[in-house]
């Protein structure tokens, strides 16, 4: 959909509660009226059942300057009975997190989490007949509720509800939350679609005008992906799903993908009737050439079926991509197409993330950025993740200040890929790994590891640079006759957003004014200005 059809939707108009904003071509999250970037961890799965197991965690999280935690509710244990909410739980857990100075983004676990509905309460699970859950290709059950129940949508819609009139009395003036996921990587396993009776006799009737009104109107904007689905059978208009999209496992999962946003959309709805956050849902990536529901889980809110995501769930805030496939970048401009903000709530916390969260913020401008399993590390003041946490968080203000305006951009290099160019106005910057020096010991290496920066221009001729493992070098674009040379380097930080000089740099620390660079081990913020010679 072309961006000047869709905007996000807003979350809350009222400046004193967590929302979100266009700014220029991009989204930005305001919290406690400032503009918000997400330096988080969502917490393994079992980790924020309990108090006590979550008191070695918490000073993990501030070594690690952390700013936002991820954390889950789980409706079996907010709802242990049907109608009797206890919240005493998660109150104490906020209560921590006010303590220790950290916001917090909340998971509902409810129908699905993972496909599977594992965290329905015993009173959902056992009442098979009232709850119905989804039937496979071959008429076999599986512990997933069925998106076609309409108790099954009542019971976590009231849930949810019951959670955000909570949330609102607990955090209306606080502001500790400041997300909610709903649900969690939704997703039809090991089929493409359900085959419950109440799905086939769905699956016979004709596609609902809602959505085929939203493709018709938007039909040159759509995604290139469902473009061709639609178009290999003639784009037709009215029909079943079948006779519109063709027989075959696409509209099977195009099908699945509706009815999942729709519910998906109700719950969202409801929730921000009573307590209007951001809301948004996340996705289990799909595996390449396999097929929905036997590669990967079929019908979430997956790229190449964004269009019926945003036609569906028009509440929802944004959909966003959890990672534990390589090629960030492929993935990051898939979910960036039809204005969608990126945001990634969970990421393989490997040795890749601090290099990825430096370069998701800086070239798409994202809202934030989450390893999984953010408290399994042994040595939490020694992970570089921590490091450029608080490099990003010193740069916030100057972050916000200038989004959207494509005066901000980010790198992500390797050894596959040892260099990126960046345009900033009359300027071109050639960003290098900084191994390609081969002054550090580990250029050599077979692999290296990724570095990473955010780059951000202030004025025409001044930038600053956050990151690891970068060299720096410059042209004139608007007249190349001319040489472009550093007029001054400083490396600094920032305290209460003024920018104090730590060093002035020059001699060997530019190359005699050659570079600017930051080497593979160090975490720093340099302000350096440019100027031109003939």
């Amino acid at each position: 959909m072309a961006c000047k059809e869709r905007e996000v939707p807003i979350s809350s108009k009222k400046h004193d509660m967590p929302h979100l904003i266009q700014k220029g071509h991009t989204t930005q999250l305001i919290v406690d009226d400032a503009p918000f970037i997400v330096l988080g961890g969502e917490l393994g799965n079992s980790s924020f059942t309990s108090v006590e197991y979550m008191e070695s965690i918490w000073p993990k999280l501030k070594a690690m300057n952390l700013n936002t935690v991820l954390a889950p509710i789980y409706w079996e244990l907010m709802e242990p009975e049907e109608g009797k909410f206890d919240f005493q739980l998660m109150d104490q857990l906020v209560d921590k997190a006010r303590e220790h100075d950290l916001k917090l983004i909340l998971l509902w676990f409810g129908s699905w989490k993972n496909s599977m509905s594992s965290h329905a309460p015993s009173w959902v699970k056992k009442d098979q007949e009232r709850f119905p859950r989804i039937k496979d290709d071959e008429g076999n059950s599986h512990e997933i509720l069925s998106p076609f129940g309409k108790n099954n949508l009542t019971a976590d819609l009231k849930a949810y509800e019951a959670l955000m009139q909570h949330i609102k009395e607990l955090d209306g003036n606080e502001h500790t939350i400041i997300m909610v996921q709903t649900e969690n990587e939704i997703g039809m396993l090991p089929s493409a679609r359900d085959h419950h009776p109440m799905a086939n006799e769905k699956f016979q009737q004709e596609v609902p005008e809602e959505l085929l009104h939203y493709l018709k109107d938007r039909k040159e904007e759509l995604v290139p992906e469902f473009y061709q689905v639609w178009g290999e059978n003639g784009f037709k208009t009215t029909g079943t799903w079948e006779e519109v999209f063709g027989k075959g496992t696409r509209t099977d999962e195009i099908f699945m993908a509706w009815f999942y946003a729709k519910y998906t959309n109700a719950i969202v709805e409801a929730g921000k009737k009573i307590h209007p956050l951001p809301m948004y849902v996340n996705a289990a990536l799909n595996r390449p050439n396999t097929q929905p529901g036997k590669g990967y889980p079929s019908a979430g809110p997956l790229p190449h079926i964004m269009d019926v995501w945003l036609a569906g769930g028009a509440s929802i805030d944004f959909l966003s991509p959890d990672f534990y496939f390589p090629n960030i970048e492929h993935w990051c401009d898939l979910y960036t197409r039809q204005d969608n903000p990126l945001f990634i709530p969970e990421h393989r916390f490997d040795q890749t993330v601090s290099a990825k969260a430096l370069f998701t913020i800086g070239h798409y401008e994202s809202l934030g950025f989450s390893p999984f399993s953010i408290e399994s590390t042994e040595q939490p003041g020694d992970e570089d993740l921590g490091k450029v946490y608080a490099l990003v968080h010193q740069m916030t203000p100057l972050i916000g200040k200038h989004h959207g305006q494509g005066k901000i951009d980010g790198v992500l290099l390797d050894k596959e890929k040892q260099e990126s160019t960046l345009n900033f106005g009359n300027y071109e910057l050639m960003v290098r790994h900084s191994h390609t020096l081969g002054w550090e010991a580990s250029s050599s290496n077979e692999k290296w590891a990724p570095a990473g920066a955010i780059l951000v221009q202030t004025s025409e001729n001044e930038f600053y640079v956050a990151g690891s493992g970068i060299v720096v070098t410059f042209n004139n674009l608007k007249d190349p006759s001319k040489t472009t040379g550093i007029l001054k380097d400083e490396e600094g930080r920032f305290e209460e957003g003024q920018w104090k000089v730590v060093r002035h740099l020059n001699g060997d620390q530019t190359h005699q004014g050659r570079h600017v660079r930051i080497f593979l081990n160090d975490y720093s913020i340099q302000r350096f200005e440019l100027y031109d010679y003939d």
